[in-house]
């Protein structure tokens, strides 16, 4: 592989790995799937309970509206709780309800064990070079999201 052709194989073989992720996980559901944006929107706020719905937007560059959407249908399907921020009564705070913490735990699990018995399949040197690819893949999209933030 040439410097030339790098990048654009990087950047296929991330989607492509994400792309079957989504599709094996999605199979087996017994539970209406949530689409990309609302699975993100629902790990945001388990990361930063409290987190308002502008900076949720913010967070994963999305309009402000769509996210408002999103909120709504989370709300509504029971997974997230809207609670008025006391710091200022027009801003809602998003809260996890105990059956998205289940979902997330349960998406988590499945996850990691379809990852698992994946690497498992690989040999001892493309497991490492995996591991090893751990750190610059991080800072690659510490960067991504770096530039994401320049006006």
């Amino acid at each position: 592989m040439d410097e030339e052709t790098f990048p654009e194989e990087l950047a296929d073989a991330l989607v492509g790995v994400q792309r079957l992720l989504r599709r094996r996980l999605r199979a087996g559901l017994t539970e209406p799937r949530l689409r990309g944006a609302g699975v993100e929107l629902l790990r945001l706020v388990e990361a930063r309970p409290g987190i308002g719905v502008s900076d949720a937007a913010k967070e994963l560059y999305l309009a402000g509206n769509s996210v408002s959407t999103l909120v709504n249908q989370l709300v509504r399907d029971g997974y997230l709780v809207r609670e008025t921020d006391p710091a200022d009564r027009r801003a809602a705070l998003l809260l996890l309800t105990g059956a998205a913490e289940a979902r997330l735990r349960d998406w988590k699990q499945r996850r990691t064990a379809l990852v698992g018995r994946h690497l498992a399949r690989l040999d001892a040197a493309d497991q490492e070079a995996l591991r090893a690819a751990l750190p610059a893949l991080r800072t690659l999209a510490d960067h991504l999201h770096e530039e994401a933030e320049e006006p």
